[in-house]
């Protein structure tokens, strides 16, 4: 499933273990994220200006977002569909690039709850909606698996 990950979660996930560090990890497992020079250039000034970081790190991390992401660019989007300009980038991005969900911690992009069909998620949504797709799989895969006709009897032990 192709992500666009917001540079909020991004940072996040560098800056501590916790939920958006899970996201992060699952989503480079599981997903495909998609990545612009924009949110990375948000992200590397965050990262060295907010967190402290030495710009050695910061190159680090930079150029490990670049190798395990799609970069693209975003298509011009309407500044009235979001309240605030900023992330208009964000929305163009996904509508390029196709993707099939936004994971933000930004309240104005959070508010818009979905932008051409594409759902708006929290980190924490994302990882609910992820969790309950994994039953549902385990689930089939459990009513799939066939029955034995013969069991062996269990030894008996005295």
């Amino acid at each position: 499933m192709k992500i666009v990950l917001d540079s909020n979660v991004i940072i996040a996930a560098f800056a501590a273990r916790g939920l958006a560090n899970s996201i992060f990890e699952l989503c480079l497992k599981e997903h495909e994220i998609c990545l612009s020079e924009r949110i990375l250039e948000e992200v590397e000034s965050a990262l060295e200006s907010k967190l402290k970081m030495r710009r050695e790190h910061v190159s680090f991390y930079s150029n490990f977002l670049r190798k395990s992401s799609v970069m693209g660019a975003a298509v011009d989007v309407d500044e009235s569909v979001c309240r605030d300009r900023n992330d208009l980038h964000v929305l163009g991005l996904a509508e390029k690039a196709g993707a099939e969900i936004i994971i933000s911690g930004d309240d104005d992009l959070l508010e818009l709850r979905s932008f051409k069909g594409i759902p708006i998620l929290s980190p924490r949504e994302f990882l609910e909606r992820q969790r309950k797709a994994d039953r549902r799989h385990m689930a089939g895969k459990e009513a799939a698996r066939p029955k034995k006709i013969h069991e062996r009897p269990k030894a008996k032990y005295r």
